[in-house]
């Protein structure tokens, strides 16, 4: 059988992890059938909906979803059918005598001329019982759990395409997000006169007062300064957007980490928003771009979802 110890991921490229996987086989006297459904799951979430005689099966069934899967609700189901032979029903012969025996006693007791119905007797509830299947055999089982592997790797194919379309999408994304950084920098490079305007205007501003305190001015040109410069964020920009390009192409488990990165490219668009009001229209053209990039970012948040 297939060890249940070893659950080391096998290398992957990217998923989705959205899937459907159906193999059908017929081994000797049986036929097995293994359906996989997975949807999205922060974790790797099992539900095996298979007959009883598998249960001695489960364990072994999990180690193998879990050295194939990462993340994703996974829906399990596996039947095996065995159809060479019908299944013989065997008469509980002990019953039907009881029943006959009764029959005739109660006839004679009330003089009854009557013979017994066999058909009101075959009704009787556990007068027939099916004889149990044959449990399944070793080799029967290994053959369970090969159709279960089958079926993951065909899941896998299904998920990678799917993903395939997934990160083609998100890479012409970062495309225009990498685009609108290269604008920002090059504009920033046009809005540093008026962001210096902007400062000494309000230096004026202080100074005009009767009494500056000497402490209060050095923190306002600080605040102000950092408040103008967006230099450092469109940089962090284009350094999360490399990165997120790396991850897509890298292959492997990425949902969680495109995750924190998007977080951090979010977080470097609304900064600059939040620098470049107040300086025209550069400051339009700015905010238009950062919105703009915000919006690629959130449609990459969206699709990164399905990936495992």
């Amino acid at each position: 059988m297939i060890s249940s110890h070893s659950t080391a991921l096998e290398p992957t490229a990217v998923r989705s992890m959205t899937g459907f996987a159906r193999i059908r086989r017929t081994e000797d006297d049986a036929e097995i059938v293994v359906s996989l459904k997975t949807v999205n799951h922060r974790s790797l979430d099992m539900h095996f909906h298979c007959p009883a005689e598998l249960d001695a099966l489960e364990n072994e069934m999990r180690a193998l979803v879990r050295r194939k899967l990462t993340r994703g609700h996974v829906e399990i189901r596996v039947s095996v059918n065995r159809s060479a032979s019908a299944p013989s029903m065997k008469m509980n012969r002990a019953m039907l005598n009881a029943y006959l025996h009764a029959y005739r006693d109660a006839a004679a007791e009330h003089h009854i001329a009557s013979t017994p119905d066999l058909n009101a007797a075959f009704r009787i509830p556990g007068m027939f019982s099916e004889d149990a299947e044959p449990e399944l055999g070793a080799g029967l089982q290994q053959q369970v759990l090969a159709a279960v592997s089958a079926a993951l790797d065909e899941l896998n194919r299904v998920r990678e395409r799917e993903a395939g379309e997934l990160i083609a999408f998100m890479l012409r994304q970062n495309q225009a997000i990498e685009k609108a950084a290269s604008e920002l920098s090059a504009i920033r490079d046009r809005a540093v006169p008026m962001l210096q305007a902007r400062l000494n205007d309000r230096l004026r501003e202080l100074l005009a007062q009767q009494s500056v305190d000497p402490q209060r001015l050095a923190q306002e040109v600080a605040i102000l300064v950092d408040r103008s410069d967006v230099s450092e964020e469109i940089a962090r920009l284009r350094i999360h957007a490399g990165q997120l390009e790396s991850l897509l192409k890298g292959g492997g488990e990425v949902g969680k980490k495109l995750d924190f990165l998007l977080q951090e490219m979010n977080r470097e668009t609304n900064t600059i928003l939040s620098k470049t009001t107040g300086i025209g229209e550069i400051g339009l053209r700015i905010t238009e771009l950062a919105l703009g990039a915000k919006a690629e970012i959130e449609k990459i948040r969206e699709q990164s979802l399905n990936l495992e």
